[in-house]
């Protein structure tokens, strides 16, 4: 009886030290800031967040100064982490400051001063100044580096094309420092819009830079940060680490603890890697219609996948109008309507992926064709298309040269989309597509060589930043697009530098879109519904609701970095943090 009192007593004393010690820990649960973590945050030590990355893609930097097409676990979003970009987004895509704590135009509209927080510094411990980002522009411009993303700026910021065609210099194009904490950014007249394009592009550090070029981002032993992570461990096609840098004084210090990337089969393995908490977030792109019935049907799963904008994407077809047969707009005019993207939506793309595309901006994109004025246009009547194409000399397609429709490098599931687009037209004009699934740098070279290398296309395009004059800028004669309208050349450019009157802007950026979809330079097929699952133990105010009651981590919302933390709930399930 002693005995068994004593062993209760031993029993007591070790649980009575248990809950002291738990107690102090919660009471000590702290970041490396020295910030308390939120109340119900797991112990700072699982403060974690893990990724899958695509073993098959080509990649290249976690820079997007560097490269955007080829960023390294491009699909994730951990790229960009190193620095902070000038500006943010907030939740209803309102420009708030990043790096940079304010910004003005000059008097005469044709520059603007970003203004940088005092004190921010480089993990080194050198400061962040503004001749960082000047360098890093400079290096964009530079076509010795032939960037992938040059045309971002043409005809925005002063001397960019010039540079870019090797005409002047990159020091002459139009982003200086006025002094340590002012970067100026001057442009070919007034431009509205630069403060959001300026969202991308966290700076390369120029000491680095000049030093090491631009492969110091990715070298843990060069790598130097005034983002909220750094970088201490890349196996290439491997492995990743980033750690919360302890010197980062910016405005998104991160509860996070550490970002961790494997490899592998992203497209397959994604859900199933969710499934067994092995990662802590998979985007809507690598979720399969079978794996959202799936979400569908667990109430768990359900709650936690939020849908989004995103980045108001939408694919399309297009053409080479300076060749035949897409010369002849009653041929463009009659592959729009011999689509029928209703049927293809529903049955092979799905109702939660997108909704059916008559235009180029989707719903709730400034501009956009809230009113369906534009369907009319595109809406599938095969009966017309047959007619239009036979008004163009291709009776029940006679004639029509066989068609090779090439893609960028799609999955399997979206090639789906285009060889289901390519049977609807075939099948509705009695011609010949064969579909060319490429691989993307090869797609992306073909399709900006001048005279374009692919006649008949599809591909999908998502803003940059959140002005008409940003997707719309896609289809003007001196873009990507092998299509020219002087007409609506002529309405974009002067809608881009109006201002002071919003409704004429408004109203320019609509009749040149228009123009764009009468005339058929390009054939739409869907707009995007986007979104992501994450683990039920992942919190923040990342996912507060915006202004039309949507909780998700919205596109451009890169502060969600410094809000996302891991809940006390993660004890309830078997994950990698185990």
């Amino acid at each position: 009886m002693v005995k068994r009192a004593s062993l209760v007593l031993v029993i007591l004393l070790v649980l009575s030290v248990t809950s002291v010690l738990l107690v102090s820990a919660q009471e000590g649960n702290q970041d490396i800031y020295g910030r308390d973590l939120p109340e119900d945050a797991a112990p700072y030590e699982m403060q974690t967040w893990s990724v899958l990355c695509d073993s098959t893609r080509t990649e290249m930097s976690l820079s997007s100064i560097v490269t955007v097409y080829q960023r390294i676990c491009g699909d994730t979003n951990i790229f960009d982490l190193l620095g902070d970009a000038l500006v943010n987004l907030d939740e209803n895509l309102n420009l708030i400051p990043g790096a940079a704590e304010s910004w003005e135009p000059t008097e005469d509209g044709t520059a603007w001063l970003f203004h940088l927080r005092p004190g921010q510094v480089w993990s080194d411990g050198t400061p962040l100044t503004a001749a960082d980002y000047v360098a890093s522009f400079r290096f964009m411009a530079d076509p010795a580096n032939a960037y992938d993303f040059v045309w971002m700026w043409q005809g925005t910021i002063k001397n960019w094309s010039e540079a870019v065609a090797g005409e002047v210099s990159p020091e002459d194009v139009g982003v200086e420092a006025v002094d340590d904490l002012t970067v100026k950014v001057t442009t070919d007249g007034a431009r509205p819009y630069l403060p959001g394009m300026v969202y991308f592009w966290p700076p390369l550090q120029a000491a680095a830079l000049a030093e090491h070029g631009p492969g110091y981002v990715i070298d843990p032993a060069l790598s130097v940060s005034s983002g909220p992570f750094m970088l201490t461990e890349f196996e290439a096609g491997s492995r990743l680490t980033l750690e919360a840098n302890p010197t980062y004084t910016g405005y998104r210090p991160p509860y996070i603890r550490q970002i961790t990337a494997t490899y592998g089969d992203q497209l397959n393995g994604s859900f199933l890697a969710f499934q067994n908490h092995q990662i802590d977030r998979v985007m809507y792109v690598h979720l399969s219609p079978a794996d959202f019935e799936v979400i569908a049907s667990d109430p768990i799963l359900a709650e936690n996948y939020l849908p989004n904008f995103g980045d108001f994407r939408t694919d399309y077809l297009f053409f080479d109008t300076y060749t035949a047969p897409f010369d002849n707009l009653q041929v463009r005019q009659a592959f729009a309507h011999a689509l029928d993207r209703e049927s293809i939506v529903e049955n092979v793309i799905g109702s939660q992926f997108g909704v059916p595309a008559y235009s180029f901006l989707a719903p709730g994109f400034p501009s956009s064709d809230a009113t369906g004025d534009l369907r009319e246009y595109q809406n599938y009547d095969c009966e017309l298309a047959q007619s239009l194409l036979a008004e163009a000399g291709y009776p029940g397609g006679e004639g029509f040269p066989a068609q090779e429709l090439k893609l960028r490098g799609e999955t399997e599931a979206r090639a789906q989309w285009w060889i289901a687009s390519a049977a609807s037209i075939s099948d509705c004009l009695n011609v010949e597509i064969t579909v060319n699934n490429m691989e993307f740098n090869a797609f992306m070279d073909a399709l900006l060589a001048r005279p374009t290398g692919i006649t008949f296309g599809a591909v999908s395009y998502g803003m940059d930043y959140l002005d008409p004059s940003n997707m719309l800028g896609v289809w003007v004669s001196t873009a990507r697009h092998s299509w020219r309208s002087a007409e609506f050349d002529q309405l974009v450019n002067d809608a881009n530098v109006l201002v002071g009157d919003l409704e004429t802007r408004d109203q320019m950026y609509r009749d040149a879109e228009r123009i764009l979809v009468e005339e058929a330079a390009g054939v739409f097929l869907v707009h995007r519904i986007q979104g992501d699952l994450f683990q039920p133990y992942v919190a923040g105010e990342c996912f507060r609701p915006d202004a039309q009651g949507v909780s998700a981590w919205h596109w451009g919302n890169d502060w969600c970095w410094g809000t996302f933390y891991i809940t006390n709930d993660v004890a309830n399930y078997d994950t990698y943090r185990d």
